[in-house]
């Protein structure tokens, strides 16, 4: 949501001045947005002006994509409460709810871009840390 709030200001944005303002862990910011850039959402230059910045557009990249390259092709198809061999034969007290919504939020978070997540943030303000 930063690099898509900002995008319009500057080619290239200092994963070190991010992992600042957002006071988030550098190497842990670092981590998060390798998966990015290795699927081709993000670029990313070494130097004093390098940084990270989108490769592909923020409104092409769905929310579905990020959550899928982030939390992995399993996350909407392992149980809830993380427990194994959850399934039709053996459910967990969340499944029936789990396999209810599931679908609902998976079609939501495909109809979403990132440039409209950014868009609702600059336009109203809204925060992106603990402050």
């Amino acid at each position: 949501m930063y690099l898509v709030s900002k995008r319009e200001k500057q080619r290239y944005f200092s994963i070190r001045e991010m992992s600042e303002t957002l006071d988030i862990s550098f190497h842990f910011l670092t981590k998060a947005l390798q998966p990015l850039t290795q699927k081709g959402i993000l670029v990313s230059s070494r130097g004093p002006a390098g940084g990270v910045s989108f490769l592909k557009a923020p409104e092409e990249v769905t929310l579905m994509e990020i959550i899928l390259i982030l939390e992995g092709e399993d996350f909407f198809n392992s149980c809830m409460l993380g427990l194994d061999g959850c399934g039709l034969q053996r459910p967990c007290p969340v499944h029936g709810v789990w396999m209810d919504i599931k679908s609902i939020l998976m079609k939501e978070f495909s109809s979403i871009s990132l440039a409209m997540i950014g868009d609702k943030t600059f336009t109203q303000h809204l925060r992106l840390m603990n402050v």
